[in-house]
């Protein structure tokens, strides 16, 4: 299938091959028949894109302060490296969408095959969309019209914000698809409308809507007009649908405001606000959030969990049943605001044009039916990429003794570390599967992948791939290491193995009960222990013969509560998706079992907080101990990882896995790296030489087994 896709690099924007996406339980697949448009943000996207470093820089301060701080904890060179693969990675651009039902997920209930519904879907053939995000359309509304949706659920979401009643004056600044969407539906409110813009055309359109009209480009005062115009007193509300980075707009809507009327911010415009301007008239301000309740709450979005209409009357999905019935009963008239047609082969015209100078308002991708393009055809879930890529690895230099890979998961680590260690480590890249497919396509493409997929399985099943690598969120870990184990390919996973004690002992039974002689290689991907700086500590403390103590600590930084990471059900928690780097590091260099292990986790009295503050305690067979600290307190400008051994009266110091010191060890003082990403490469060659000269798996499962199971009981004592 096709699907619009733009670099943030360069700012082209290009019609990909890309493999259907596949559902989850809580999406639709949709076949597409036409999508819209978001001049203002796909503008912004492409402009950002099209703009130099500097350009880039100056428009994103928050993200300039984050490299900084990357750049004085990791180096110059991994930072760059870090930048631009994020900048070269592909940006799906489109969020309204329409089209016909194919897929219902096996946990969503309301929709059937053949439902025409409205989403946030992005400009594809086909697409997937959680079913809070879709609504039916009404049988009296066309394509065309229900394209405009979530344009106009972002408008009425200002409008619920500022919570207007009959017969209150409202203005309206900026004049584009959502400030001409507004107008209309603060009338059908009963409101008295003002309307602000610049262009003739749109203040034309508002006016016939009903609205009164200031054209500030003749000269004429907003703020003069918009009192006069509310009988002096200044208006209620003012909605600013604008885009622009100067502080006037906020000032100009305090000025024409009455006394506590309210300003909602669905623009995007300067920030530098006036104390006086909102002290005096004790003005209220609010910035609306996209298209209603829910947005990117991914309990809401991701997991299906609805609001219950009795507390949360208004959210996104209903937002978008309420702009579709103003359609259907004839007080919402999006017609007048489609201004151009394209065929979505046709795009790049599209794009050229919202990035000129030429007029357009309402723009519509026309997408071919199923008499152009069969819907068998249309879910294919593979892509060849053979002569799209780099062609490294061509299925005629394979051989059995090579590790033939199929990588499930094309994320940000994926594509930046773990794919590249695998490429340089000699592994033939064969398929490559995401379930969206737009990563997949751009990894396969830049790593020289035969295929990219849309299904973990055919990945599996692909009789030509010998080792599965896992790189996805860590619920799916188990269920993909046991698939492959059960179709006897190698497995790299990256941490955690799994999430609890249940999947934990049912990877065991099943890797025990393969045949011993032909069974293949689990690998977890615990890299610190693969460190070169790692590897010299264990030479030097391997034969000491007395205890050892070890004292980790990890400024870990804050992951705000709501990340995937932080779910126990989806990522596990910052203890098992992390931290067991840590244990398992500990359990390397005592090079013992652990016999004890203890935790203590950060809290405040009153305060239920994720548990990634924490002191983690071990102690080994051989008399060793170690204190493990992992804390989310700290400052990022701080170095994330420190290690001190104490052996025997010498002391190790590993700062950031870069700067090894030593204290009393003769003929040794000091070992300095100037990166940090050795460690994954040695991991990865580790695995692959396995695989590829017949010897032992790099890590005894026995102590993946070992590692994985106190991390598990470690985090369920620390929550």
């Amino acid at each position: 299938m096709k699907q619009v896709l733009q670099s943030l690099k360069t700012g082209a924007t290009e019609l990909a091959d890309i493999p259907c996406p596949t559902p989850g339980p809580k999406q639709l697949l949709i076949r597409t028949s036409k999508s819209l448009v978001s001049a203002g943000t796909e503008r912004m996207l492409v402009e950002f894109g099209q703009a130099g470093w500097l350009e880039k820089a100056r428009s994103q301060p928050d993200k300039v302060k984050m490299v900084i701080d990357k750049i004085k904890t990791d180096g110059l060179l991994p930072t760059i490296e870090a930048v631009q693969n994020k900048l070269d990675q592909p940006l799906a651009l489109g969020y309204c969408n329409v089209g016909t039902v194919l897929e219902v997920g096996s946990q969503i209930g309301g929709f059937v095959l053949g439902d025409r519904v409205a989403s946030n879907g992005k400009h594809a053939q086909a697409v997937c969309v959680p079913g809070n995000l879709c609504a039916k359309i009404p049988d009296s509304v066309s394509d065309d019209e229900a394209a405009f949706t979530v344009i106009g659920s972002i408008a009425l979401q200002g409008i619920r914000l500022a919570n207007p009643t009959l017969g209150e004056t409202v203005a309206v600044t900026g004049l584009g698809l959502i400030g001409l969407i507004a107008v209309q539906l603060l009338k059908a409110n009963g409101c008295r409308v003002i309307g602000i813009d610049v262009d003739p055309i749109k203040l034309k359109l508002a006016e016939q809507f009903g609205a009164e009209i200031i054209d500030v480009s003749n000269g004429q005062s907003p703020v003069d007009a918009a009192i006069t115009h509310s009988r002096g007193r200044g208006v209620d509300a003012v909605i600013i649908t604008a885009s622009s980075q100067s502080n006037d707009l906020v000032h100009q809507a305090a000025l024409m405001s009455r006394k506590r009327g309210r300003i909602i911010l669905v623009g995007v415009v300067g920030l530098e606000l006036s104390r006086a301007d909102f002290y005096e008239k004790e003005l209220s301000f609010q910035v609306s959030c996209s298209y209603g309740p829910g947005r990117y709450d991914a309990s809401y979005e991701e997991r299906g969990n609805d609001y219950p209409v009795g507390f949360v009357r208004w959210t996104e999905q209903r937002n978008f049943e309420a702009v579709l019935d103003m359609m259907a009963s004839g007080r919402l008239d999006v017609k007048p605001l489609i201004s151009h047609r394209y065929a979505l082969e046709n795009a790049n015209q599209a794009y050229d044009l919202i990035t000129s100078n030429e007029s357009s308002l309402g723009i519509l991708f026309e997408y071919p039916n199923a008499s152009l393009i069969a819907d068998v055809v249309l879910r294919s879930n593979q892509v060849d990429l053979t002569n799209a890529g780099l062609g490294l690895h061509s299925s005629a230099s394979r051989s059995p003794q090579k590790a033939s890979v199929g990588f499930i998961g094309s994320g940000n680590y994926a594509i930046s570390v773990l794919i590249p260690a695998f490429q340089k480590a000699g592994a033939h890249l064969l398929s490559i599967a995401s379930r969206a497919g737009v990563s997949s396509v751009y990894a396969g493409k830049k790593f020289g992948f035969t295929s990219a997929v849309t299904s973990a399985e055919m990945v599996i099943q692909d009789p030509q791939v010998n080792t599965i690598a896992v790189a996805t969120q860590h619920d799916s870990h188990a269920q993909y290491v046991m698939g492959a184990l059960h179709s006897q390919k190698n497995v790299f996973v990256e941490k955690p193995l799994c999430l609890n004690l249940e999947q934990l002992g049912q990877i065991s039974d099943l890797y025990r009960g393969l045949d011993a002689d032909k069974r293949p290689h689990l690998m977890v991907g615990f890299n610190r222990r693969f460190a070169p700086q790692i590897q010299k500590i264990k030479s030097l403390i391997k034969d000491a013969g007395v205890p050892k103590s070890f004292v980790m600590t990890v400024n870990a930084g804050r992951i705000d509560g709501s990340h995937w990471t932080q779910d126990g059900q989806v990522g596990g928690g910052r203890i098992i998706g992390e931290a067991c780097h840590f244990i398992d590091l500990m359990r390397y260099l005592a090079g013992s079992q652990i016999t004890e292990h203890s935790v203590q986790s950060m809290s405040a009295a009153g305060v239920s907080a994720p548990a990634d503050s924490v002191m983690i305690g071990l102690k080994f067979a051989d008399g060793s101990i170690a204190s493990i600290q992992y804390l989310a307190n700290g400052s990022k400008a701080f170095p994330k990882e420190r290690l001190d051994v104490f052996c025997g009266g010498k002391i190790l110091a590993l700062d950031n896995f870069r700067k090894l010191r030593a204290y009393g060890w003769p003929g040794f003082k000091s070992m300095n790296l100037f990166r940090q990403d050795k460690g994954q490469q040695a991991c990865v060659q580790a695995f692959i030489d396995a695989i590829e000269q017949g010897g032992p798996t790099p890590i005894p499962f026995e102590e993946i087994e070992e590692v994985s199971r106190v991390t598990i009981e470690i985090a369920q004592e620390a929550h």
